[in-house]
């Protein structure tokens, strides 16, 4: 066997233990190679194009995954690490917007000053933005020894002390940075005037919450946003499918938790409805993402689309 076929060889290995680790903790995963071959393989082919074609050769290259709750992102950023590390040799390393949620006293400090859905962390507004800022800006250049990104436990619902916190090393050539609300924009001020939920319609009356997203993401997310050199979006086949994965996603959350609190199916379905605006707007503008790659309805990788 040549170095290449043996490279291929430990690749698939590896891929395919990943998936069995993460079977234990949820659904199992149907055509593994079919995926492996047909989706994750070319599109860490575009990303090792994409970083070979930076203008900025010492620059690393930003790679945005976005989608619904529940979609996939986590995983499908952690498949996408060991190809890129393991078969094109590139350093990368990945992290989530959901590290950067605020502080519980923090979101409890805007209910004071703007509405009690900030409360419940999610929605732009709930994220530390200027820290994210910074951060992105340190890795995209690459010109640093080391980061500490800050750590977010949803069980508890609150940031863990800075010893949690994880590690960035510089030299890291690819950044995989995901979330649900990753690539967002914002709306036209007109389209905020209708509730798309009861939530909206009993807890946001005077549109303060609705105008305070919308101007996060018109200001501080859309800087952030610009920062990303490739966009990846998991589009879910429609918003229902979304309370469907989160609770899915809740299950898995129990078992690594190990008896701390997680939410209900009611809860979860309150919960999401936070989510709903920003999520079907999304639905419909990052259909024009690099790389877009539509969910069937049982959670599988259906189609893929390189514009």
């Amino acid at each position: 066997m040549n170095n290449l076929k043996l490279q291929y060889s430990n690749l698939k290995k590896k891929y395919l233990s990943f998936l069995k680790k993460q079977e234990v903790m949820g659904e199992p995963f149907y055509d593994k190679m079919g995926q492996f071959q047909n989706f994750y393989l070319p599109i860490c082919k575009l990303i090792h194009k994409k970083f070979i074609q930076r203008k900025n050769k010492n620059e690393s290259l930003i790679v945005g995954l976005s989608g619904g709750q529940g979609s996939g992102k986590t995983t499908i950023a952690q498949i996408l690490k060991i190809i890129l590390k393991d078969y094109y040799k590139i350093g990368c390393n990945s992290f989530s917007i959901d590290d950067y949620y605020k502080t519980l006293k923090e979101r409890k400090k805007m209910v004071k000053n703007n509405s009690r859905l900030f409360l419940t962390r999610g929605v732009p507004g709930t994220h530390d933005t200027k820290m994210l800022y910074r951060d992105i800006k340190k890795l995209k250049k690459n010109n640093f020894r080391t980061i500490m990104i800050p750590c977010f436990d949803k069980a508890i619902d609150d940031r863990l002390p800075k010893r949690y916190w994880k590690k960035f090393k510089r030299n890291q050539n690819i950044i995989i940075f995901e979330g649900w609300c990753v690539g967002a924009k914002a709306q036209k001020s007109n389209d905020l005037k209708r509730p798309v939920n009861e939530l909206e319609k009993k807890y946001d009356q005077d549109l303060s919450w609705r105008k305070k997203v919308n101007n996060e993401l018109k200001k501080n997310y859309s800087k952030i946003f610009k920062m990303i050199d490739t966009m990846i979006y998991l589009k879910v086949p429609n918003f229902s499918y979304v309370h469907k994965w989160r609770l899915l996603q809740e299950k898995k959350l129990a078992i690594k938790s190990k008896g701390k609190k997680i939410m209900n199916k009611q809860q979860i379905k309150t919960f999401i409805m936070h989510y709903e605006r920003v999520t079907k707007t999304m639905l419909k503008d990052l259909l024009f993402s690099d790389v877009k790659i539509s969910l069937d309805k049982k959670h599988r990788l259906k189609s893929i689309k390189f514009n």
